[in-house]
């Protein structure tokens, strides 16, 4: 049966309590609810017709109302125990490198004052999450982490600063599950803030996108670069309208999803584009090498008479030698179509893309996703300084959620993971060995050894090798009648089933040497 609803259920309480309380003057039948019947209480038929129907009313309401299914918002997920130690390797090794090149950790709200955010991101803008008006002001979630370091800089006054910083982002856009896209998910970004020589951070910036893309052994890869100026230098020359620059270069950023002619289609059709001045801009953008392609350009007859371009090629074949002196080079490619979409890029833009086999010898390799992106931002903090004091910032953001989503698949092909860092399982080959177990455990936890014991007094053998081989953990350590009579304790090997007596007062030692060669 359906209970009844809270204003319901508040309203006869009411009723009772002024019952049962003493009553100051007699009631007449017209007022009376209740009358009393033997010490209890009878309800009398016009209230009991009253209940009835409200009750009947409520029962239909609860039967209009559509099952609650319950489940995790679009665009989200739960991640499990499995899922959470594939992503702290993938953590472990982005954060690892971040720190062998000197950055400090950093963190910032979850959200903003939406004026922070906005105008931000070009088109992209209306794919940020607003909040409800909190308190008289205007909220939204954070779209990426580098807005909020400008902010957090200009906010502090800082001039210099090399930081990290791994935390959750929201957009609101369509998900794609298979492509590693969601409504909230993790960034890991690094960045360099600070008056320095051209080109040298951006190089670095580079070198630890390569660090990171060949520890985490994804597959071939290839980092795309270009310059922000050598494209508003391009658009005009073929002739862009000032005010169509950011619209034209977002479409030529949809170069590599989508083919030539439908990026010139929707230059023209939508954009209203001249055909010839498309066509100008297809020259170029379909170009991409290396060092050399950086020389040809810069004897370009249109694109050598545009200051900007000219400044933006001067920046890449420095960029170039500093590369080669890191010996990245034959994973770099000097891309024109490479455009990113955020407004606030001023100079070097860069994306890694992971590459698929191709499937006829001779065909280029063809991009599969983006797994990583940045780029130089000169602009980004005098736009929240009060006098305008600009602070050069360059940085990359490593995207994790597609990198989880093939190391995952990969660990999973190849073998169990282990979900803990448990090192040993501290076990009883018979009954009533709870104390020793718990001494033994304690022992270990106070030498720094991670270990775990079944919390079941008189758990079964069997049962606790089971839970070692569907958990992952090495070693077992186990005390019997045998082995406490003897003053050892037995070391047993999960992969190789291999045992060992070890003199009790050594088993510490002994562990840590095993774990330091494993």
């Amino acid at each position: 049966m359906q209970r009844l609803g809270p204003w319901f259920q508040r309203a006869w309480a009411a009723l009772a309590l002024q019952l049962l309380r003493a009553p100051r003057a007699p009631c007449t039948g017209a007022t009376l609810l209740f009358r009393r019947v033997q010490g209890g209480l009878v309800v009398q038929p016009p209230v009991r017709e009253f209940a009835e129907a409200r009750l009947k009313t409520q029962l239909e309401l609860d039967k209009e109302k559509p099952n609650f299914v319950i489940k995790t918002p679009k665009g989200t997920r739960d991640l499990s125990p499995q899922q959470m130690a594939v992503r702290e390797k993938i953590f472990n090794a982005v954060v690892s490198c971040f720190k062998r090149h000197g950055a400090k950790g950093l963190d910032t709200p979850a959200f903003e004052l939406k004026e922070v955010l906005m105008e931000k991101y070009g088109e992209d803008s209306k794919l940020i999450y607003d909040l409800k008006d909190q308190g008289g002001e205007l909220l939204a979630l954070r779209y990426d982490l580098t807005v909020p370091f400008a902010r957090y800089l200009a906010l502090n006054k800082i001039k210099k600063m090399k930081r990290y910083h791994i935390g959750k982002v929201w957009r609101r856009e369509s998900p794609s599950i298979t492509q590693g896209r969601y409504r909230e998910f993790c960034q890991c970004d690094f960045d360099i803030a600070g008056h320095f020589d051209p080109m040298i951070p951006d190089a670095e910036c580079l070198k630890i996108i390569y660090e990171i893309l060949s520890a985490l052994q994804l597959g071939e890869f290839l980092i795309k670069v270009n310059d922000r100026r050598i494209l508003d230098g391009m658009f005009a020359v073929c002739g862009v309208p000032d005010n169509k620059f950011r619209f034209i270069s977002a479409s030529v950023d949809k170069l590599g999803k989508m083919s030539w002619e439908d990026v010139r289609q929707e230059m023209v059709g939508k954009m209203a584009l001249a055909p010839e001045v498309a066509d100008c801009i297809g020259v170029y953008i379909q170009q991409h090498g290396g060092m050399a392609l950086v020389e040809q350009l810069l004897q370009d007859p249109k694109l050598s008479q545009n200051k900007q371009a000219l400044e933006g090629l001067g920046d890449l074949k420095l960029l170039f030698e500093y590369l080669t002196l890191f010996g990245i080079t034959d994973k770099i490619s000097f891309d024109l179509s490479l455009a990113r979409g955020l407004d606030y890029y001023t100079g070097v833009i860069y994306e890694a893309v992971l590459l698929q086999t191709p499937a006829q010898q001779g065909e280029e390799p063809l991009g599969v996703g983006s797994v990583a992106a940045g780029g130089r931002y000169d602009g980004l903090v005098g736009m929240f300084d009060p006098k305008g004091h600009k602070v050069p910032c360059v940085g990359l953001s490593i995207g994790v959620e597609r990198i989880f989503s093939i190391v995952e698949q990969r660990m999973e092909a190849t073998k169990k993971i282990q979900v803990t860092e448990t090192q040993v399982l501290v076990a009883a080959a018979q009954k009533n060995f709870l104390k020793e177990r718990m001494k033994l455990i304690a022992e270990l936890w106070d030498a720094g050894i991670k270990a775990e014991m079944l919390y079941k007094k008189n758990p079964s053998f069997l049962t606790q090798l089971h839970y070692c081989e569907e958990t992952g953990i090495p070693l077992v350590a186990i005390i019997g009648e045998q082995e406490l009579k003897d003053g050892v304790i037995k070391l047993r090997s999960v992969a190789s089933r291999e045992e060992v007596d070890i003199k009790r007062e050594n088993i510490v030692t002994e562990i840590q040497r095993r774990i330091s060669e494993s």
